[in-house]
């Protein structure tokens, strides 16, 4: 009788571990067990910890409320311009209700994957080149809301989206290129004409100032002189005014003549020095000069008539 008793009980404990070793299961911290029934949905989500269901009756489906990072392959694509373009992204997304996960979608990654490369051909097509390649927080934000709409419906939110590259064929590149450098010639002309117009200003404040004050020209004259020969030059040209030419040759007073007394400025013009003839080349080469000095004054002189002309 007791062996049939304990044989009993080692009959029932073995039946319970077995059972017991069946209905138990383990769900983790970052998962929520989904329970169905005869393949109904049970209401209740499984939190993590240790739980236990029905062998043979329910079947637990654990869940990853993980964030999952979801490359999307590269879409070829038009732009609203007209330019074809390749662009690549990547989607965050996690699950926020596993029994809409589980029951509302068969595969709520690959469905997630397909909307995603989708809403990527749509966004390519109604934006422009330039946004594309420099207003891309907000081409994120408008994926993220295509993507977000039909995501709530399975369970899921889509946590963020990031376009990774935009790739351009070489000819639009090159294309880029010389449009770049062509803007940066235009400004470099503009600030050019700019830094001459100032210096213009300048330079007529300064041409004023000197007009007023002709002592100003002169010394303007000697620091050009002394610029010149600072830098070691073997030849210094010297401006000198015609003008100060002729003062002086006016200013230089004639020789005695022994002969015949003649003023000097009809000396000059007769060619008589001292009271003797100059000769024929003399004559011809001072005439030379002096026609070469009227025509750059602007002026001309009248020769003295000689006194044997009379």
């Amino acid at each position: 009788m007791i062996e049939e008793v304990l044989v009993a009980a080692a009959g029932a404990a073995a039946a319970i571990a077995v059972y017991a070793a069946a209905a138990a299961r383990v769900v983790k911290q970052y998962e929520r067990g989904v329970v169905f029934r005869f393949g109904r949905l049970r209401s209740d989500v499984r939190s993590p910890g240790f739980t236990m269901i029905v062998p043979l009756v329910d079947r637990l489906h654990k869940v990853n409320m993980q964030i999952v990072t979801m490359p999307v392959p590269a879409q070829e694509g038009i732009t609203r311009d007209n330019v074809t373009v390749r662009v690549d992204a990547v989607v965050y997304f996690k699950v926020v209700d596993a029994a809409d996960a589980v029951v509302r979608v068969e595969d709520y990654k690959f469905a997630v994957s397909q909307m995603a490369q989708t809403s990527l051909r749509s966004i390519i097509g109604k934006s422009d080149l330039d946004d594309l390649l420099s207003n891309r927080e907000k081409l994120n934000q408008g994926l993220e809301l295509m993507l977000d709409s039909p995501a709530m419906g399975w369970g899921v939110a889509i946590d963020r989206v990031e376009i990774k590259d935009v790739s351009l064929p070489e000819t639009m590149k090159r294309s880029m290129a010389r449009q770049a450098e062509a803007d940066r010639e235009r400004r470099a002309r503009v600030i050019n004409a700019d830094a001459e117009l100032q210096a213009s200003k300048k330079l007529a404040e300064a041409a004023g100032v000197m007009s007023a004050e002709p002592a100003a020209l002169q010394l303007r004259l000697l620091q050009t002189v002394m610029a010149v020969s600072a830098e070691k030059n073997s030849t210094l040209v010297l401006p000198i005014p015609v003008e100060l030419l002729r003062f002086l040759e006016r200013a230089t007073p004639a020789a005695p003549a022994e002969t015949e007394q003649v003023p000097p400025a009809a000396a000059a013009e007769t060619g008589q020095i001292t009271g003797a003839p100059l000769s024929e080349a003399y004559l011809k080469g001072r005439a030379a000069a002096e026609k070469s000095v009227d025509d750059l004054t602007g002026t001309s002189v009248e020769p003295t008539p000689r006194e044997s002309d009379r």
